[in-house]
């Protein structure tokens, strides 16, 4: 952060700027979910990015703040439809707001993104923005459809995950080389790097799920049992439990039946099988494909900083 400092200083000048609206409710609830204070790791690697590849510029700082709309569109649109409760720690929107300013309020935020794209100029990065855009929702729609189902495969929960969270990790790498207009071969792999990045981040995610500290978390831990959710704990469990294992597991998640002691009992079942370890275990291995996917860039402050944003990312499940 200290080396793109100024930059994301001006995104987030931009973001407050592009935010504002006559409409008072929209400010108001967009300020809630910015005000939260997100990591802003999305446009990070979009700055990151162009600085690495030498941009010197002020496109970039647009398309950073395009990225950050984009997610927190998604993360009001997600609220509602997971019914959670907190968001970064602190109440979040739909419980403030109610659910229809919350959806109305994301498809805002999405709408400003592409003015701010189409301002750009670049048909590329328009390019690569929608189709992370669309990508994205495929995504909640295909772990809406898995939701509950314990036949769930390794493969659909890695597609699942590749839409929900990879796409705009890719997608937020990508646009940082076009915009220094690197060739084919470096765009490439900084979404190869995003996208593996992107992996690795949302496995952490759901081994945290069950094992995190709440307020550490930013949101209830628990809340992908409760709602169901087939991640990649669940799916090792399952396949490693006995038959009386796998009961718990349909009763719990694909039944509903929950009782206050079934949280505690999922989490003994996942560290009885080293499922929460392997889940982090993977995550190290797309850390190391989004670190090597960078070998072929100059050694720079940027480009270490990029590799330290990998740790960080996984190093969130000590």
């Amino acid at each position: 952060m200290s080396l793109v400092r100024d930059d994301l200083a001006a995104c987030n000048r931009l973001i407050v700027e592009r935010m504002q609206s006559d409409v008072a409710l929209i400010p108001q609830l967009a300020a809630h979910i910015v005000a939260a204070g997100g990591k802003r790791l999305r446009p990070l690697l979009t700055l990151a990015a162009a600085r690495m590849c030498g941009y010197r510029g002020q496109r970039h700082v647009g398309l950073a703040a395009c990225v950050e709309f984009i997610h927190t569109a998604t993360l009001l649109h997600d609220d509602v439809v997971d019914e959670s409760a907190l968001r970064r720690g602190q109440a979040s929107a739909n419980a403030l707001f109610g659910n229809k300013a919350s959806v109305l309020v994301g498809d805002f935020l999405f709408s400003r993104a592409f003015e701010v794209m189409v301002e750009d100029g670049s048909l590329e990065v328009l390019r690569i923005l929608s189709a992370a855009s669309a990508t994205i929702a495929e995504g909640e729609v295909l772990q809406l459809i898995t939701q509950n189902d314990t036949t769930t495969t390794e493969a659909q929960y890695l597609k699942v995950i590749e839409g929900k969270t990879a796409a705009l990790f890719a997608a937020a790498t990508e646009v940082g080389a076009v915009v220094a207009d690197q060739p084919p071969a470096r765009q490439a792999a900084l979404r190869a790097f995003g996208a593996a990045l992107g992996v690795a981040f949302q496995l952490v995610d759901d081994a945290l799920d069950y094992s995190a500290d709440q307020q550490a978390l930013g949101k209830t831990v628990g809340d992908d049992f409760r709602e169901g959710k087939i991640t990649l704990p669940v799916l090792l469990a399952f396949a490693r439990g006995s038959d009386d294992d796998r009961a718990f597991w349909r009763r719990t998640l694909e039944d509903r039946e929950q009782t206050d002691s079934d949280l505690g009992e999922a989490l003994t079942l996942m560290r009885r099988h080293g499922a929460l370890d392997d889940t982090i275990e993977r995550a190290r291995l797309y850390g190391d494909q989004a670190i090597a996917a960078l070998a072929g860039f100059p050694d720079t402050a940027e480009k270490r900083a990029l590799a330290d944003v990998v740790a960080f990312c996984i190093e969130r499940a000590r």
